[in-house]
């Protein structure tokens, strides 16, 4: 686990090949997807090593329902019960009434190079004996719930890599977390920057690609990708990104 501030309330912590966010403005903490099943500690330890509690999380933010970015959440709700908010379409993800994820022959398929070896390796031991998690308490969030956790965010739908994806910016202080509709980079791939994640895992590639333009557009500063390191931009200047072939 690795934690760097990037602006006053935001730390983005890097997991296992995942980020998570967590937003502090002194009235509480907003936690912005919470890593694989195998993060989870580091999740909780991660609030505390910002000079926080538990019970100081207001609530989660989840930009996705896939395994790399629930992870703690059922822990989180076990120890504090704070709400879990996603984008409308993506509760029905969140409760897995149905699975948009990579799948199992898509993984095999990944067996053939190096990097796809050691990416399977790493994400079969990070999602050991959680082939089956959920969020049964996910909600969808109104803007007026969304400006008042700590931070305030606007939704920015995203739809593509899920139906629902969903990014959030922090009008405040400049921030936009993207979630998985544009990283920076991933072990599976050798191209750092904006870009779209490999085909393989991107429900719709097309509505994936008109997401991320969408999201050069937004008024940012700072980008926190749930993959790859967080970058600084100029909002003023386009933003190239880069898509896998």
């Amino acid at each position: 686990m690795k934690i760097d501030q990037v602006s006053d309330s935001v730390y983005v912590v890097a997991g296992t090949n995942v980020n998570w966010a967590l937003v502090s403005d002194g009235s509480g903490v907003t936690v912005v997807d919470a890593g694989y099943p195998s993060d989870a500690g580091d999740v909780l330890d991660s609030v505390r090593q910002i000079g926080h509690e538990l019970t100081d999380i207001a609530a989660v933010l989840l930009t996705h329902a896939h395994l790399d970015h629930i992870g703690a959440i059922p822990s989180l709700v076990e120890r504090v019960g704070m709400p879990v908010y996603t984008g409308a379409e993506e509760v029905r993800h969140a409760k897995r009434e149905y699975l948009q994820q990579i799948s199992a022959a898509h993984m095999l398929g990944l067996l053939g190079t190096q990097r796809g070896r050691r990416w399977v390796a790493q994400t079969l031991w990070a999602i050991k004996g959680h082939l089956g998690d959920s969020v049964p308490s996910a909600t969808a969030a109104d803007d007026a719930i969304l400006s008042s956790l700590p931070g305030g965010f606007v939704a920015v739908p995203t739809p593509g890599h899920t139906d629902g994806h969903t990014a959030y910016l922090m009008p405040s202080e400049a921030v936009l977390f993207t979630g998985d509709a544009l990283v920076t980079g991933h072990p599976l791939v050798r191209h750092t920057g904006p870009q779209l994640l490999p085909k393989v895992f991107n429900h719709d590639e097309a509505r994936t690609l008109d997401s991320a333009h969408l999201l050069a557009t937004q008024p940012a500063r700072i980008i926190v990708p749930g993959h790859g390191l967080p970058t600084k931009r100029d909002p003023a200047t386009p933003m190239d990104i880069f898509q896998q072939s």
